[in-house]
């Protein structure tokens, strides 16, 4: 018997891209991670919302079953939506599955590298 891990709604209260900066493979980014342990493919439905504007809501993707995907918010064309740097957002993550999601931040502005991963947080 398969037992899917994970939750079908996941919560990041605290995102914010940033400033554009770095260089080859150490650029400030965030990205999220999605694990779909199931047998059947998880269609995902991203809302993105702002301290300082409406939500930006409905952004689909799509993990296939017994597969990750890595989101790269500082990249519009993985995400559907450019995320404005240095800007306070949140993220809700719904799926039709139970799927699993971290959340991860980079930030070379400093010569110490800063980075910050953490999970989401599952909403029943």
């Amino acid at each position: 018997m398969m037992v899917q891990e994970g939750n079908f709604t996941w919560v990041v209260p605290d995102g914010w891209l940033p400033p554009e900066g770095g260089e080859g493979d150490l650029i400030n980014h965030e990205s999220l991670m999605i694990m779909n342990t199931g047998a059947e493919q998880a269609n995902l439905v991203i809302d993105i919302y702002f301290d300082d504007r409406p939500p930006v809501k409905g952004l689909a993707q799509i993990v296939e079953a017994e597969r990750i995907k890595a989101i790269r918010l500082d990249k519009p064309e993985e995400l559907g939506f450019r995320i404005p740097h240095a800007t306070q957002y949140a993220l809700r993550i719904r799926s039709n599955v139970k799927v699993i999601v971290q959340y991860g931040r980079m930030d070379v502005r400093q010569s110490n590298l800063a980075y910050y991963g953490t999970m989401a947080y599952p909403v029943n």
